[in-house]
């Protein structure tokens, strides 16, 4: 017998939640966005907005995370509508992995069909540059090797099947177009690919984690987004993830370097937004009669 892990976010408390908000809008979003720390003002790209605090929101948590506004805003990106989290939700900030990844529920049962995730990330690759863009191509899920796991407890068939698959979790056509998209823009000296590692933070990785990070093959850290792509991909929604680098993880025991991304989330996120603005309008121009990327 599974303890009660769903409570205030079963099936039913998901949709309640989304027909609460399309009573709310005419937007009917066939595109979620995810803006990571410091990168809110993602939201401002769209158009016609009509947006909702957190608070407001049946059954939604609230962001306590500074450089996380706390809003759901719908509107259009390019002709596109859309629908945009402006914050996220984490472990740290202590609630049930359930309840943070909820948005990915609710998203679904609003008609969300293609989820781009942005976050703010430490560069554990050698190569890269602060400022870089790493589009994310797989995911370490940290906390999931020791069972914090979003998709733990009664699994609903209404969403998803018990042992989803996720050897494909990050969509390569998707990843292409991306890289498409970057050439286009001029961006190919910062546009990165790689591994992305979720820990579950707020403190910072030691060097020693960071040297084991970098041994297991991922590229950037964070304290987010592999269990909202577990929980979108089990909900048959097509993922696309982005990486700002904001701050080069420290891996020498005699350097004097402290990680902070904070300084530098402002000066990138410029070229992130652009970067998320064609490649939503991309979505929209590559759908065709025979199918949609999106």
């Amino acid at each position: 017998m599974f303890p009660d892990l769903n409570t205030g976010f079963t099936y039913e408390d998901c949709k309640a939640t989304a027909d609460w908000l399309l009573a709310q809008t005419d937007v009917r979003p066939l595109v979620g966005i995810v803006c990571g720390s410091g990168l809110g003002g993602l939201a401002d790209m769209l158009k016609d907005q009509v947006a909702f605090n957190y608070k407001d929101i049946p059954n939604f948590p609230q962001s306590t995370v500074h450089g996380h506004a706390g809003r759901l805003v719908f509107g259009t990106l390019k002709g596109r509508d859309c629908v945009c989290m402006q914050g996220r939700f984490h472990l740290y900030e202590g609630y049930p992995i359930q309840k943070i990844t909820l948005p990915m529920r609710i998203f679904k049962l609003l008609g969300v069909e293609t989820v781009m995730l942005t976050n703010a990330a430490g560069g554990l690759n050698q190569d890269f540059k602060v400022g870089d863009i790493m589009i994310i191509k797989d995911h370490l899920n940290i906390p999931g090797f020791a069972g914090n796991h979003p998709l733990v407890g009664p699994n609903d068939e209404r969403f998803g099947v018990r042992f989803p698959c996720m050897s494909d979790a990050y969509d390569r056509e998707l990843q292409q177009l991306a890289m498409d998209v970057g050439h286009e823009l001029g961006f190919t000296d910062f546009l990165r690919e790689g591994v992305y590692c979720m820990l579950g933070g707020p403190s910072f990785e030691t060097i020693a984690e960071c040297r084991m990070l970098s041994k297991l093959g991922a590229d950037a850290v964070g304290m987010s987004t592999a269990h909202e792509v577990v929980v979108a991909r089990h909900c048959g929604m097509r993922v696309f993830a982005l990486s700002l680098i904001t701050n080069l993880a420290v891996m020498d025991y005699d350097s004097e370097e402290k990680a902070n991304h904070e300084e530098h989330v402002e000066l990138c996120q410029p070229k992130l937004a652009a970067a998320v603005r064609l490649f939503v309008r991309s979505l929209r121009n590559n759908c065709h009669p025979d199918g949609c990327v999106c």
